[in-house]
């Protein structure tokens, strides 16, 4: 991954290790460092938060570690997500 990402390539980093996700991705500051990320996955479901939280760290890999300086986490399995977590 490049120096910056698009939150188009943080959503497709996210949904492709995570399938069948959805990732709802904003960038914060307009400065494609700083996101804020709802992931939506059933995959979630029996984990506790900070291992959903290692899982999504994980999907970004290396973006972690250089052009994602920022990342506001949220997330939930389907059901969680309809029934407003």
């Amino acid at each position: 991954m490049s120096n910056l990402l698009s939150t188009d390539q943080v959503k497709e980093a996210i949904e492709t290790a995570l399938e069948g996700s959805e990732a709802i991705v904003v960038d914060m500051t307009g400065t494609s460092d700083h996101f804020d990320a709802t992931v939506i996955w059933d995959g979630f479901d029996g984990m506790s938060r900070v291992r959903q939280h290692q899982a999504v760290y994980a999907a970004l890999g290396d973006a972690m570690h250089g052009p994602v300086h920022a990342l506001k986490l949220s997330t939930a399995t389907r059901e969680q997500w309809q029934d407003g977590q």
